[in-house]
């Protein structure tokens, strides 16, 4: 019997971002330069392949600095900290290398400044994420206040209405839903002052879009991610309110939901910032074992954003 036949379709961009990469280079280079173990506090990137891959290799992970022993390198994740982490390392005498996305640096120095300046400021993210625990994390409490919904825009009222207002975002949210909700912000609010620059990166910008432009031609999209990182699930959303009814969310290859994709002719494949190529290859071998399938990338846009390493690890 003539085996059946699938066509995949790989966005582009997908996968790894450059603070992600930069992140899993510092806890590389790190290892060769000191030596196993390196301790790395909470994951490194909310992608359990690579962080198990990292352990292999010496890494280890651990909640909370109380849990690192003396005298061994401890890195932050790339998701940032509260102020009170690096200074209880300090107070510790810890060695630490701080491995936070630059454009998640760039959310910390925006707090600051507003806070400088005496404003009210909003986060736009969602509660308990390590990234908005580390942005909020730059002030004392009570300095930022948390909005995750339109409907939070709708009802909020500033504790200070005669000082300035400003809103900073999480990087990884929905580019569609924070917009949603930034525009009842300056209806409500019509002198809140903007980052200077979007505060959504451009990675999770990019895949989103890319996401939208692959959902026209599938009738089934698998993301290839972990459901604790925000930038994967909402590439999945995004997919599903794209059109895509069938969007499903995959760590490997043995989650693919082969009943679900039954009656799918055209599957579209993508991957969250923090989860490598390897895991696409994986993945397309899974339906090349089991169908006879043609493979094809549409791409919606190139990237060519790296970052510096820490000079500690440069020599």
């Amino acid at each position: 019997m003539a085996q059946l036949s699938k066509k995949l379709l790989l966005a582009a961009p997908r996968g790894f971002c450059a603070g992600v990469d930069r992140a899993i280079q510092i806890v590389e280079k790190a290892l060769t330069k000191y030596g196993a173990p390196v301790y790395v506090r909470h994951e490194i990137v909310h992608n359990r392949y690579v962080v198990e891959n990292l352990e292999k290799k010496g890494a280890v992970f651990v909640d909370e600095l109380s849990d690192v022993p003396e005298n061994v390198p401890v890195i932050f994740s790339a998701h940032g900290v509260a102020k009170s982490v690096p200074a209880e390392a300090e107070e510790r005498e810890m060695f630490y290398i701080d491995a936070t996305c630059p454009l998640v640096s760039k959310v910390h120095r925006e707090a600051e400044r507003h806070d400088k300046d005496d404003m009210e400021i909003i986060l736009i993210g969602h509660k308990g994420h390590p990234e908005v625990i580390g942005t909020m994390g730059q002030l004392p409490d009570g300095r930022i206040q948390l909005v995750e919904t339109v409907e939070d825009a709708r009802n909020y009222n500033p504790a200070k209405p005669e000082a300035g207002l400003a809103y900073l975002t999480q990087t990884t949210l929905s580019v569609d839903e924070t917009k949603d909700i930034v525009d009842v912000l300056k209806k409500r609010f019509p002198h809140i002052s903007s980052p200077k620059k979007e505060d959504i990166c451009y990675a999770t910008t990019n895949r989103q879009a890319a996401v939208k432009e692959l959902a026209k031609h599938c009738d089934g999209v698998l993301v290839i991610g972990a459901p604790n990182s925000s930038n994967s699930m909402r590439l999945v959303e995004v997919a599903n309110k794209a059109g895509c009814a069938i969007s499903e969310m995959v760590q490997r290859a043995s989650d693919i939901p082969w009943k679900k994709l039954e009656k799918c002719q055209t599957i579209g494949i993508t991957a969250g910032a923090s989860a490598p190529e390897e895991l696409v290859e994986e993945v397309v071998d899974a339906f090349r074992k089991r169908f006879d399938i043609t493979v094809e990338e549409i791409t919606n846009s190139e990237e060519h954003v790296t970052f510096k390493l820490p000079r500690v690890l440069e020599s």
